[in-house]
């Protein structure tokens, strides 16, 4: 199968945790496809390789930035944290040789999330929030959002995501307030 080469590289890359989690988004991504008609091959391959980079360590992130033009913006650079869905995605496409945009582009996004979203780019954002390894506070209320509106989930992780963020005096993403903006406008407008 397709995936058992990914799977590999994967677990080189990872901790055992993070591997986990990989395979848990990858599952809840080919659930959450199938729920709205989304292409359960890329959603599941997208899950399998939305983390690929989060355990890399600082230096590579940075090798890879330099080695493939990305620059990043004032609150990238000073947000570690979102370093891997950038590096990631630049690794899926340039040394995996991943070239669809979708699955690129949700990769990309799984972190962030941006304004008017593919539905691709949505399954990836709200499986990372709902797999069954996720624990946090709020997870149930989002299991149970998910199955009911994926517009309403979104609203409410965009809003946890905020709130926790504000909350611990981080910078918000610039996506994440058009991805905010975008959803409670066009929920207002169903």
């Amino acid at each position: 199968m397709m995936y058992d080469n990914f799977k590999k590289i994967l677990k080189s890359r990872l901790d055992e945790k993070r591997y986990y989690h990989s395979l848990c988004v990858a599952d809840e991504a080919k659930r959450l496809a199938e729920k709205i008609g989304v292409d359960t091959q890329k959603a599941y391959l997208a899950g399998l390789l939305h983390d690929i980079t989060k355990n890399a360590p600082c230096e590579e992130h940075l090798q890879i930035f330099t080695q493939f033009g990305i620059i990043l913006n004032d609150i990238e650079k000073n947000t570690q944290k979102l370093w891997h869905a950038i590096s990631g995605t630049a690794y899926i496409e340039h040394i995996l040789g991943v070239s669809d945009p979708e699955i690129l582009d949700a990769v990309r996004y799984h972190t962030t999330a941006k304004a008017d979203m593919s539905p691709l780019c949505l399954v990836l954002y709200l499986a990372d929030f709902t797999s069954r390894d996720r624990d946090y506070p709020d997870v149930d209320i989002m299991r149970g959002l998910v199955d009911l509106s994926f517009s309403k989930a979104l609203i409410y992780a965009l809003q946890y995501t905020i709130k926790d963020l504000t909350e611990r005096k981080k910078a918000i993403h610039f996506d994440t307030l058009a991805a905010f903006n975008f959803a409670v406008t066009s929920e207002g407008n169903n």
